[in-house]
């Protein structure tokens, strides 16, 4: 099943300059040829068409992997477009972002690995507003009263923000389950738990598999991968 296609030019949020790659002297510096949009904005342009075809059933039992392949520029044309196999976000006919849905979430097992701090947060405007302010302004989460799949690697890049990293980094790639549904206002707690760190040649990775949770219910898990340290 072919997806509808979508585009839009990519909005570079104010909010991320405290990581100096999306800002246009700090991208510069990192070696892009400018201020390199938050991939989670290319991530919210890349869930459309799945949420458009599949609803809401996806975005509170779906499921999806996404790999963040090539830098998008402030401005630059993002066309999304694919099919229930694979969705991609193209700039120039250049895959930046790849994902693969899930229609319905398979369940993690138990995590291990180091432990970091809690975070716990309200679904606030800082988090269920985010979409629209990018340009993904899909009516099917005020229909429906559900949060955007955006909030869930956004929330997990501010895991790394507070306690994995120092200067520039680059999210890589994440594996999301949606296994119940979020609502504006809920408070989240988010546990996490680093599973992996190793060196390439772009720089140090490390992997974070992180659990959220409202109340006492499972509701999101992430396996969050990123370069925590350029060179």
């Amino acid at each position: 099943m072919a997806f509808p296609e979508w585009s839009i030019n990519a909005v570079n949020l104010e909010e991320h300059a405290d990581n100096p790659v999306h800002t246009v002297e700090g991208g510069l510096a990192a070696g892009f040829a400018g201020a390199v949009v938050a991939g989670t904005t290319i991530f919210a342009y890349a869930t459309r068409p799945v949420a458009e075809a599949w609803g809401a059933a996806w975005v509170t039992g779906g499921g999806h992997e996404v790999w963040f392949r090539l830098p998008v520029l402030a401005d630059e044309p993002v066309i999304v477009g694919g099919d229930e196999r694979e969705v991609t976000a193209s700039v120039g006919g250049r895959a930046c972002v790849v994902l693969v849905p899930e229609q319905v979430a398979s369940v993690p097992g138990d995590p291990n690995g180091v432990r970091l701090a809690p975070l716990v947060e309200v679904m606030n405007e800082q988090w269920v507003g985010y979409a629209a302010r990018c340009g993904e302004h899909l009516g099917l989460y005020d229909d429906e009263n559900v949060v955007h799949p955006v909030v869930w690697p956004s929330l997990a890049n501010l895991v790394f923000k507070r306690q994995l990293v120092e200067g520039p980094w680059v999210h890589t790639r994440s594996r999301i389950r949606h296994l119940g549904a979020v609502r504006p206002g809920d408070t989240v707690v988010v546990e996490s738990w680093e599973v992996d760190r190793f060196a390439t040649r772009a720089g140090e990775r490390a992997v974070v598999d992180m659990r959220m949770t409202v109340g006492d219910e499972l509701v999101v898990t992430v396996e969050h991968e990123a370069l925590v340290r350029l060179g």
